[in-house]
């Protein structure tokens, strides 16, 4: 339960955590966008106006600021100055393992390559690892369901090829883009694909109601595939038609780890508030849900500010809070040794905090 006795958001900043849902092109900061902004030689207000959803919006509204940020990282230099920025940030938050995904993009007018583009994420984790960031990165290539199953196919053999390459720093594939366009289930091969190569899958499925294609992608994949599910806002909204209770079961028979995103499904208007969002209905099944960001500079948070919103709201205290974090560490797609470190890591804080026992 709370304790009265303690600052909330000074605990949860302090707390050690796990970020597993980060795109890269939203995660940006003001302070970075006015940066290049000045690099660059743009005016900065004219460059950082309406870059941050400050208020509820529509879905659609949501992904056109996405494709107007596209339109700004778009050279190696931004995607480079982008990365290290977001790196060191998540850092400075206290996250102290950070999975950050992003879309290959081909750009003909400034050379950007798909390869380029994730070879230069690449080389922005490295040079911060050369730093001696406090923060273990990995990352995620991207599939936008908006480009189709080919240039998924793409996607997934590039996610292979730089998974060999930088000996597992590249672990998996995020499943993304507007889900009002094409249907997942065209998409599963591609995913069958990708773990028969030994990529862990995110897929964003169930953030708004798209039962059929929720439940096909799942009846496909969970026995076979390490995989999250990215948002699964509707996966147990069973106000909106029958049938949902298979899809649940699935979920919980082999505990598919979702993704929460709080402030971001406000924001986007797919929940309401902090209280009626999906986590409190998930964990209070103590079902694994990860508090992430989505994207911190488009929906204006920080990863504090997540477990802030769930402390207050559902009465979590210092022991709640660390448990909760702890518990988290199952759920990322690197091996056991790192989740080992991760864990003497909360529990070394636990023992400075005098939470013991856990």
């Amino acid at each position: 339960m709370a304790d009265g006795s303690i600052n909330i958001d000074d605990f949860c900043h302090r707390l050690p955590k796990v970020e597993l849902h980060a795109h890269l092109n939203t995660s940006y900061s003001m302070k970075f966008l006015r940066e290049l902004a000045r690099h660059n030689g743009i005016a900065e207000e004219d460059f950082v106006q309406d870059l941050c959803l400050k208020e509820a919006k529509p879905l659609d509204e949501g992904f056109a600021l996405f494709v107007r940020l596209h339109q700004i990282f778009k050279t190696e230099e931004a995607i480079y100055r982008l990365t290290c920025s977001v790196i060191k940030e998540f850092a400075e938050d206290n996250v102290k393992y950070l999975e950050l995904r992003s879309t290959p993009k081909m750009i003909p007018e400034t050379g950007m390559t798909r390869d380029l583009y994730m070879q230069t994420m690449v080389r922005a984790v490295k040079d911060c690892e050369k730093e001696g960031l406090d923060i273990t990165v990995r990352l995620l290539v991207s599939i936008d369901r908006r480009h189709g199953v080919e240039v998924a196919r793409i996607a997934v053999d590039l996610a292979d090829k730089l998974m060999q390459s930088t000996q597992g720093l590249v672990l998996g594939v995020d499943f993304s883009g507007d889900p009002k366009v094409g249907d997942a289930t065209d998409f599963i091969p591609v995913f069958l694909d990708a773990a028969k190569r030994g990529l862990k899958l995110s897929l964003h499925l169930a953030e708004i109601p798209l039962y059929e294609e929720t439940k096909n992608v799942l009846q496909a994949c969970c026995r076979s595939c390490t995989m999250r599910i990215g948002h699964g806002t509707f996966l147990h909204r069973y106000d909106l038609g029958k049938g949902h209770e298979e899809m649940e079961d699935i979920v919980l028979q082999w505990k598919i780890p979702i993704e929460a995103c709080v402030t971001s499904n406000i924001l986007s208007k797919t929940v309401d508030c902090p209280g009626t969002h999906h986590f409190h209905y998930w964990h209070s099944k103590q079902h694994p849900v990860i508090l992430c960001t989505d994207g911190k500079g488009a929906f204006g948070c920080s990863l504090t500010d997540e477990y802030s919103k769930v402390a207050k709201e559902f009465g979590f205290g210092k022991r709640d809070l660390l448990a909760y974090a702890l518990s988290t560490v199952d759920s990322i797609f690197e091996g056991d040794q790192v989740k080992q470190r991760l864990r003497e890591t909360m529990r070394v804080f636990g023992q400075k905090e005098s939470i013991n026992g856990l």
